[in-house]
Parts: structure tokens; sequence; C-alpha cells
């Protein structure tokens, strides 16, 4: 059964950079991925992908043939993509049933929230056999004021109860949060959405009446329970696999990592080439299932102290394990390269002892030729 992430999230929220970041990640684990681009204004795609919407339909070509906005060009090209549905799957069709497709969708929150194009296209890629999950990513500086704040929370929830797939909101480019000002609360308010009265404060500088409805707001997603929020930092490994996991217990994917594979950073020692290889089973399931995430980042308070409290120890030691890792890495390989220079070299000393026993074996037939 193939499985999938639907990504969307507000114009300059990261999709594409953390769709490329994807293919990066898998790539490196030997993960099965394959990228669709769905954005037909997306005209610089940074990663490889196997479906490209703009063979369909583009944006430009909409809007100059039938006079249309941006928006209302993007609303055409959604609804279609949904008239002609059978070309998507046709292309998807084509990438086996253990293929991982990551749909990168266009920015306009309309068609996630209110237009019925996208619903039907993520219920008919769900009906051909697709297991999803949508990944809604909010840009993190949302969370430095508190009324954009809400709205993100607004937004996520009309999201979720619009797409009605396996949800995940993520605050994306959390490792930048601190340009954009020093944080009211601990990062976990925030992530968690949890009594939310405490920005009432924080609103009291404004009209009564626009405290009043953002309070109002706030009493309706609490009453939901269903927002909450992961961090995201896309060129920090430990958050992208922290995320992963979270997707992946999601959708009830179980990825079964092959023998030849090595995780980002890591060496291999000699002999463990089947160390990690398993069978797939309802062990595996389960445990993912219903496993405790871990990892560096499955707390929220480590991505507190990792990006925003002490930010700089923690550059001043990945530059270390860095540095440390590459040394390993290069140690191992003089390894291999003096263990593969000591095999030739035996092998070249075999060879020249064997030409030598051959060349005094000739020598010693001459003499008996000559002394008879």
């Amino acid at each position: 059964m193939p499985f999938g992430e639907i990504i969307i999230g507000s114009p300059g929220s990261g999709k594409s950079t953390y769709a490329y970041g994807k293919y990066q990640l898998f790539t490196a684990l030997d993960r099965p991925i394959s990228v669709v681009n769905l954005d037909p204004a997306n005209e610089n795609i940074p990663y490889p992908c196997v479906l490209d919407i703009a063979s369909l339909i583009t944006l430009d070509d909409v809007m100059s043939e039938h006079g249309l906005g941006p928006n209302g060009a993007m609303l055409y090209c959604l609804e279609y993509l949904e008239a002609n549905f059978d070309w998507l799957e046709e292309g998807l069709t084509t990438l086996g049933k253990d293929a991982y497709v990551i749909f990168d969708l266009p920015g306009q929150v309309e068609l996630s929230t209110n237009h019925d194009s996208l619903k039907r296209i993520v219920s008919k890629l769900t009906k051909i056999g697709l297991r999803l999950a949508c990944v809604h990513l909010c840009d993190s500086h949302y969370v430095t004021d508190a009324s954009k704040y809400i709205s993100v929370l607004l937004l996520s929830l009309r999201t979720m109860l619009h797409l009605e797939l396996p949800h995940i909101n993520v605050l994306s480019k959390i490792d930048i949060i601190t340009q954009y000002g020093e944080l009211d609360f601990n990062l976990d308010f925030y992530t968690e959405v949890q009594d939310l009265s405490h920005l009432q404060n924080l609103l009291s500088s404004s009209s009564p009446k626009y405290a009043a409805l953002n309070m109002t707001i706030c009493s309706i997603i609490e009453d939901y329970g269903l927002v909450g929020f992961e961090t995201l930092a896309v060129e920090d490994r430990h958050s992208m696999l922290h995320l992963t996991n979270v997707i992946d217990r999601a959708t009830g994917y179980v990825y079964v990592q092959p023998s030849n594979s090595t995780p980002p950073g890591t060496v291999r020692p000699s002999g463990d080439a089947d160390s990690r290889a398993q069978r797939p089973n309802q062990y595996a399931l389960f445990s993912t299932a219903v496993s405790p995430l871990t990892g560096i980042y499955s707390d929220v308070r480590d991505v507190q102290e990792r990006w925003i409290d002490a930010r700089e120890e923690w550059d001043a030691f990945e530059r270390r394990e860095w540095r440390r890792e590459g040394e390993t890495i290069r140690d191992s390989k003089a390894r291999e390269e003096a263990k593969r220079n000591s095999s030739e070299k035996e092998e070249g000393s075999s060879k020249q002892g064997s030409i030598k026993n051959r060349i005094r074996i000739r020598g010693g037939s001459k003499n008996d030729d000559t002394n008879s």
C-alpha cells in the first residue's frame, strides 16, 4: 500500500524546502520517496519530481486565456486537476505499491479551508489506495504575536475539519524564531495549545471588542481540543527525523531499513551489515503506533533549549560532533584503503613468488637437458 504526505501551508511557510529536505533525507536513508508538484505557480522546483502539474496546466496560461487573477486562476487549476484526475492516477500507478509520495501543494489557504476541489482530490487519492497524512506548515514567527498565533490556531482547526485526514500541524523555521523577538511564554505553551486564557493579558492593549473576539475564538479552539504543533528545522536532521516518526505514526507506516543502508552521519561497523535488517511484522506495526517517541527532539523543552535558550552552546556542540564524525569517517576510509593496499601488496607478492618459482622450475629443466 503506498503512503504519502499532503503538504499545505501559507505562502512562504517552507513547503517546497521541506519537500526537498524530505527527499534528501529519505534518499540518505534508502527509503523510497517520490515527489509530486501540484503547484502550478511553482516554476523553480528544487527537487526532482516524478509528476509536475505544469505538464497538465500552468497558472500563467490560465491567467492569460481566461483573464483571471492569481487566486482565481489557482482555483481554476485545482478544478481542472480534479476534472483530469486520471492524469494524476496514471502517473501514480507507475510508482509501485511500496511508493512513498510527497504532494507539494499551492500556498493559497482557501484551497484547504473552503474550496472543495482539493478535498475531493484527496478523497480520490485515498480511494485508489494511498494512505495519506496532511502536513500543515505554519511559519513559527506567528507565535511571537498573540493575535497572529490565534489566527494560525483557527486556520489549523479549519483545515483539519475540512480535509478529514490524519493531520500534523508544524511550526516551521523554528531555528530562526529568535529573529522575530522574544516569546511571551515557553515554547510548549504554543505547541501543546493549553489554557489559552493566558493570552488575554497580551490582547489587553487592543480594543475591547477585538480582544473579546480573540478570546471567543480561543474558547472554540479549546472546545474542539484538536490543535497541537510539532516543530521543524529543515536543515537539522534530528528535527526532520523526529517529524518523520510523528508522520509515520499518524499513517501507520512501518519502515524496515534495508541491510545496506547507513543513517546519515554514522559509520557502519564492519560485520554489522544485517544488524538492522528485519522482516515487517505485527510487532513492528504496533510498536510504531503505541511506543513513545524517542530522540533528541521528542520533548519540546529540548527544542526550546536547542534553538532559543542555549543556541550558541548547541551550535558549538554540533560543530564538535560534525568534526568527530568527519574524523571517524576519514579514519574508517583510511583503514579500508590501507587494508586494500595491503591485500593488493600481498597479492602482488604472491604473484611475484609464483613467477619466480616458474622461472626456477624452467631453469632447472634446462639444466637437466644440458646435463643429459
